[in-house]
């Protein structure tokens, strides 16, 4: 069986989606409803005919539409396409069910005290009367009732009747069922067909030409048959009786007739059929004898036209109904018919009226939202019996109060449901979730009308519903396998049964207790570690489970060992150029067995047979269609935080590779913004974390303005899928490392080229950041006050030999040397490194330098790492701190400290790690008295980022303008 509409379909569904939607063909729940040259419409029951989805199938342009709204396809959409084809297949134009399904019908039966409602199951040619609910029926809890399809009218009608099961109807049920019988297929009232509509039925006052003036009379409708608990059927139409509101002298007089002698017909005109009629009452005027008269009632008009969730609200007054004449500041403006007698006083009392009760000026558009339509459109009825009141537009009914809101979240399977009811209207959960992050008390429901938020409810169980529904969206419609112990968290708190699928996991949700201990591979060539053996038992438990893992541990715990004793299949890994060789001698060291091709130069070509291939960022990015193409087993990025930016071309490359098993290797997981940890996490697990907006909003802004609630929500959130140990933590065998100031004085050249740099640019770069201008103006202006404090001859139209900076390096370092120590000299800038070179040969110091233009960095590690090697290296941090085992080295010297600290403990790290055997000394040089003190105490703010989702709590924005100011000042 096969087409291009059931392939288009089948491509378009997930795995689990179109494995529902084979069930449901095979339960035999599509049933055809008609079909055209071009167009099919068919019909899916679920939960035993309780819910039925109405599928729409377009052949000419193979697409699709289900009434359930899921996109892109549903299982709906896939059971009906099976259906379909397989009913061509077999000759016929559409699915025939095996046992036809029947409908429900509403029978109206006279009994004493009125109507009482009789629901039924027609099924051919049998009714079955029922009382029990539709889920009993669905559920097969009721003996001998056929199957059946119920329609949302019958949904309605369900909720409609609550509890009531037998009787006459109660005269409070009658307009909301009769509200929901509207689009019933079958309603008769003792067997005779009708159609309900819940629009009141009330009598007409009908004037008529009596001797000597007119008779009023109030006439029922002759044709009428009405019950005794408010309900009437005439022209096949039942509704109920509406209230005629009338006076007991109106309800004694007007049946029979009021006599209205000709000389009271002022009286008749102005006052008694307007009166009648604000009530609503019609009014049939069946003489040409009344005079036209200039005296009409003043009223007020009131517009009311929704604009989303505003109204636009014009309270102007007129004469007559309909309007015969507008008032306007300027005058009286006529509109039809008879002007009338003005009279400003009135006129003067009800604009006041209109101003102090509904808080609106006559003759002035005012807009209204949220709360403060819904409060006019309260106001209403309250004015409406002290004052004549027109209202047109859809706005009252838009803005009506309903009774608050009632949550309703199920779980389905390894998904949810979730809605929020107030009777028979409802809000989606993503109007009430968002409603309630702004911080709103009502939310508008869907067909009009606003209701009260469940606050205590949603302040419990809100975030986490919100996480759900935010990762099921971003993940295109299904709830990504990352989030079930998400959902099986929320399932605990609603007492309801955990997901099915979490039984799985049980071990990940629980901390990562009594996983299982995983099978090393064969070629293994090392000893594992304690912490890394329950590493590789982490990485395998997820591999096996096909969820990505980010290991995020300290740099120099191993990783890279780690990884390889996980990897199956035919692997992909990623890394920065510099470490593509480290990769190929690992595999080599650690796992001989793999066959390495290395993805790499301008000849490069794919080998299909290699076990492990090795490319860089840079190749990833220019061939991502290549990369993209293969369908891997596994996919490692190391040094992950390459795809921090979500935006850049290499992470839009790392998104689109297809893999079983995604994996992330990263020592610094967060650097600056939390948006680089949804990044790595949207790679491991596209729509986990929600959308970027979404993250943005309820994840990283609240973190950054120090919200520990949404910090630990989001620990617990990850911690299944991050694993960071820090090396104190799991390496207590490492020797310490300890941090130190080198404070440097400027001398009183350095001091004057410094205060001149500062002066020239602090009061053009602050106007212009008050003023919004960008503030590229200001790091500008701070790169050129660090340049000033490092190196005078750094700044442009400066000269120097040396600077104050550069002789405390060379003091220290000689006694550094003179010890028998080796050393790392970090800088950002080569042109400081360049001005450091001649002072090294100056004194004879043996150096290597690694910095971008380095062709050999093997050559130039090794030779640092061999014992007779330089005791030097200058490396810039850029190209030297990722990557790298740089052992040989126990001092480390960072020349101009940044505000980003995550930079510098990656360089720290390169000596600092698994192999070091000395004690290590980490030296930052700053200028006092410059803008180099106020970066370390911008530093440890921005330390707290990382520790606010990975460790601890708190939380530190990105570079902000303030920062900026901060560092200027």
């Amino acid at each position: 069986m096969g087409s291009a509409l059931l392939d288009a379909v089948k491509r378009a569904c997930l795995p689990g989606v179109w494995s529902r939607g084979v069930e449901l063909a095979r339960a035999d729940a599509v049933t055809g409803v008609e079909a055209s040259s071009d167009r099919v419409e068919l019909r899916v029951v679920e939960r035993g005919g309780l819910i039925a989805r109405t599928v729409e199938l377009f052949l000419d342009d193979h697409t699709w539409d289900c009434t359930c709204g899921t996109r892109p396809v549903c299982a709906h959409v896939a059971a009906a396409t099976i259906a379909f084809e397989a009913a061509r297949e077999e000759g016929h134009r559409l699915p025939r069910p095996r046992a036809a399904r029947g409908r429900l019908v509403y029978r109206f039966l006279r009994e004493q005290g009125g109507l009482a409602l009789q629901r039924a199951i027609e099924a051919g040619d049998r009714t079955v009367p029922f009382e029990a609910t539709l889920a009993a029926l669905a559920a097969g809890r009721v003996a001998g009732m056929p199957a059946f399809e119920s329609t949302q009218a019958d949904l309605a009608v369900e909720r409609a009747l609550g509890t009531h099961r037998r009787g006459p109807l109660p005269r409070g049920l009658v307009v909301p069922m009769l509200t929901a019988l509207r689009r019933a297929e079958s309603v008769s009232v003792e067997g005779t067909p009708v159609r309900a509509d819940p629009t009141p039925f009330l009598p007409t006052v009908v004037v008529e030409d009596a001797p000597g003036g007119f008779l009023m009379r109030l006439l029922p409708r002759a044709d009428a048959q009405v019950f005794g608990n408010g309900m009437a059927v005439a022209d096949g139409v039942l509704r109920p009786l509406g209230d005629p509101l009338l006076t007991p002298q109106e309800r004694a007089e007007l049946p029979r007739g009021r006599f209205v002698p000709r000389n009271d017909v002022a009286q008749l005109t102005h006052d008694w059929i307007p009166s009648l009629r604000k009530r609503g009452l019609p009014v049939e005027v069946r003489t040409g004898g009344l005079p036209g008269v200039e005296r009409l009632p003043l009223r007020v008009a009131l517009d009311l036209t929704p604009e989303g969730i505003a109204v636009s609200a014009l309270a102007t007054l007129v004469y007559g109904d309909p309007p015969h004449a507008r008032v306007d500041p300027g005058g009286l403006v006529h509109l039809q018919g008879a002007l009338p007698v003005r009279d400003e006083v009135a006129e003067a009392a009800l604009a006041r009226r209109v101003a102090l009760q509904l808080g609106l000026t006559a003759g002035v558009r005012a807009h209204l939202t949220g709360e403060a339509a819904v409060d006019l459109v309260e106001r209403l009825a309250a004015f409406e019996h002290e004052a004549p009141l027109a209202v047109r537009g859809a706005g009252r009914a838009a803005f009506t109060r309903f009774p608050p809101l009632v949550p309703q979240v199920h779980l389905r399977g390894d998904d949810l449901e979730a809605a929020f009811v107030s009777g028979a209207k409802r809000a989606s959960a993503g109007d009430v979730l968002r409603a309630w992050r702004e911080g709103a008390t009502l939310v508008p429901l869907e067909g009009g009308g606003w209701a009260p938020l469940p606050l205590d409810w949603l302040s419990r169980f809100g975030d986490r519903l919100a996480d759900l529904l935010a990762a099921r969206e971003a993940a295109g419609g299904s709830l990504p396998r990352a989030a079930l112990p998400d959902l099986g968290r929320l399932a605990e708190a609603l007492d309801q049964p955990p997901p099915p699928g979490l039984s799985r996991l049980r071990a990940l949700a629980e901390g990562f207790t009594e996983l299982p201990h995983a099978v090393l591979p064969a070629d293994l060539a090392a000893e594992l570690r304690p912490y890394q053996r329950r590493g590789v038992d982490w990485l395998a438990f997820l591999r096996d489970a096909e969820l990505g893992a980010m290991l995020a541990d300290d740099m120099g715990l191993g990783k890279t060992l780690q990884a390889l004793c996980a990897v199956r299949g035919r692997t992909l890994v990623v890394a920065p150029t510099s470490v593509l060789p480290n990769w190929r001698a690992e595999i080599a060291r650690f796992r001989p067995a793999l066959s390495v091709a290395l993805h790499h130069g301008p000849r490069r070509r794919l080998e299909p047979d290699a076990d492990v291939t090795v490319t860089s960022y840079a190749l990833l990015r220019l061939d991502q269609d290549v990369l993209a193409e293969q369908a891997w087993d596994t996919v490692v990025l190391d040094e992950a935080q390459a795809i921090k930016n979500p935006d850049s071309q290499v992470a839009t490359a790392a998104f689109s590779l297809r893999a079983r098993w995604r994996l992330t290797l990263t020592g610094t997981p967060v650097e600056n913004r939390l948006e680089e940890l949804w990044s790595q996490m949207h790679f491991l697990h596209p729509g986990f974390l929600g959308g970027r907006r979404d993250f943005a909003e309820r994840v990283a802004g609240p973190i950054a303005e120090g919200r520990e609630d949404v910090a630990l929500r989001v620990r617990e959130r990850i911690r299944p899928f991050v694993l960071r140990r820090l090396k104190q933590e799991v390496a207590p065998e490492l020797p310490p490392r300890t941090e130190a100031v080198l404070w440097c004085e400027l001398t009183e050249e350095e001091r004057r080229i410094y205060e001149a740099v500062r002066a020239a640019t602090r009061t053009e770069v602050i106007e212009k950041l008050q003023s919004g201008g960008n503030a590229l103006t200001l790091l500008e202006a701070l790169l050129r006050l660090r340049q000033a404090a490092c190196h005078s001859g750094l700044v442009p139209g400066q000269h120097a030999d040396t600077s104050s900076k550069v002789e405390r390096l060379m003091e220290v370092l000689d006694t550094v040397l003179a010890e028998g120590h080796k050393a790392l000299v970090f800088s950002q800038w080569t042109s400081l490194l360049d001005r450091i070179e001649p002072h090294l040969t100056a004194a004879g110091i043996a150096r290597v330098r690694l910095d971008g233009s380095t062709v050999d960095r093997g050559g130039v590690v090794a030779a640092f790492q061999d014992p007779a090697g330089p005791p030097v290296m200058l490396a810039s941090l850029k190209a030297g701190g990722t990557g790298l085992n740089l052992t040989a080295a126990d001092h480390v010297f960072l020349l101009d400290p940044w505000w980003n600290p995550a930079v510098e403990d990656q360089a720290a790290g390169r000596a600092h790690r698994i192999g070091q055997e000395q004690p290590v000394l980490l030296y930052r040089l700053v200028a006092e008295d410059t803008v180099e003190e106020k970066i370390l105490a911008l530093q440890e703010s921005k330390r707290a980022l990382a520790a606010a989702v990975l460790e601890g709590t708190g939380g530190a924005a990105a570079l902000t303008r303030e920062d900026l100011l901060a560092l200027l000042a």
